[in-house]
């Protein structure tokens, strides 16, 4: 006879993600992000922050950090997320993401963490340099999303990982401390043909704010003639637009291309390569310009309109994160009763 297993979690529904608070936001970032929060705020409750903390894992100018936590929440607004809907609050504003995080700490094994591949890739040849934020950087983020027991995270491909991890350690601190499905196994929400938009000067590069070429990215900042000026100078090859079925394999910057345009257009790529088969890229670019610069205008003139005026900002980031505290404190409370806390 074996064992049944555990039950699974019975808790509602709900969705988490964020940004770090680090950088320009860009074209990636909107469809890879922004859109996605925007679509999933009428599915479930919806928690959307700011990621401070994260940010500091490495060195950041503090009155720099500050107006890019401001210029990212105008960025969820500008994009459609209702703060009457989703709850959007500073990572570092709810302090129940701290006092997770360490126990987590001592849940979480060295051997899960050295298997962490994104820590291999910023830290370099010199890792001994790299702060221990850097390195202990998915714990942090496994206490962002079980912290509100969210069951669902709009992540990157290259989130996917970390997002296993925060199931690795729900598992654990489940099984170790004998509260069967009192942490959700959270699910990745991984979809759509914008999901990892590529350097629009290397298509086997992810669009980055680290890159050191601005045309590299299309900035949420930019007017429509950059914009249209980085589409027009972007990377693609001698070719002609693929047709529909063709492999792209040795063309990821047309595959790039066609992805954006997928994505900015809501439609699929196979749309897509039938609407542009055997044109020039004289006659695709010009129209990816136009429905970038239509997609991305009004967002830029509302968050322009935003961080000219601060104060429905912080009015936003403060009412959220009262709302996520009310949310976070009691779970974070219920885990030290569980770990064995002294309570008073």
């Amino acid at each position: 006879m074996t064992d049944a297993p555990p039950p699974a979690y019975a808790g509602p529904r709900r969705i988490l993600s964020g940004i770090q608070a680090s950088g320009a936001l860009h074209l990636g970032n909107y469809l890879g992000a922004l859109k996605r929060f925007t679509a999933l705020q009428d599915q479930a409750p919806t928690f959307v922050f700011v990621a401070d903390m994260h940010a500091i894992t490495v060195w950041q100018d503090p009155a720099v950090l500050t107006a890019q936590t401001r210029e990212i929440a105008a960025a969820y607004l500008a994009s459609g997320l209702d703060p009457a809907k989703t709850v959007i609050f500073p990572q570092s504003a709810v302090r129940a993401h701290a006092d997770l995080a360490w126990i987590f700490n001592c849940v979480a094994r060295l051997g899960w963490l050295d298997r962490m591949t994104q820590f291999k890739e910023k830290s370099g040849k010199h890792k001994e340099r790299a702060s221990v934020g850097l390195y202990t950087y998915p714990v942090l983020q496994a206490a962002d999303i079980l912290l509100y027991k969210a069951t669902e995270v709009p992540v990157g491909e290259d989130q996917k990982q970390h997002l296993e991890l925060t199931r690795d350690i729900a598992a654990k601190f489940n099984t170790d401390f004998g509260v069967p499905g009192f942490f959700p196994q959270p699910e990745p929400v991984i979809q759509g043909p914008g999901t990892r938009v590529m350097s629009l000067r290397d298509g086997s590069a992810k669009m980055s704010k680290s890159d050191p070429s601005d045309a590299s990215r299309i900035n949420l900042t930019d007017d429509a003639d950059a914009i249209a000026a980085k589409i027009r100078k972007s990377k693609t090859d001698m070719g002609v637009m693929p047709a529909p079925g063709e492999a792209l394999d040795e063309r990821p910057e047309v595959r790039n291309l066609i992805a954006v345009y997928a994505a900015l257009s809501d439609q699929t790529r196979e749309q897509v390569t039938e609407q542009f088969a055997g044109q020039g890229f004289g006659a695709f670019k010009p129209a990816l310009a136009d429905l970038a610069v239509q997609a991305l205008a009004p967002v830029t003139a509302e968050m322009r309109r935003l961080m000219d005026d601060t104060t429905e900002i912080d009015r936003v980031l403060k009412d959220g994160a009262e709302r996520a505290s009310a949310v976070a404190d009691p779970v974070v409370d219920e885990v030290k009763r569980i770990v064995g806390f002294w309570r008073g």
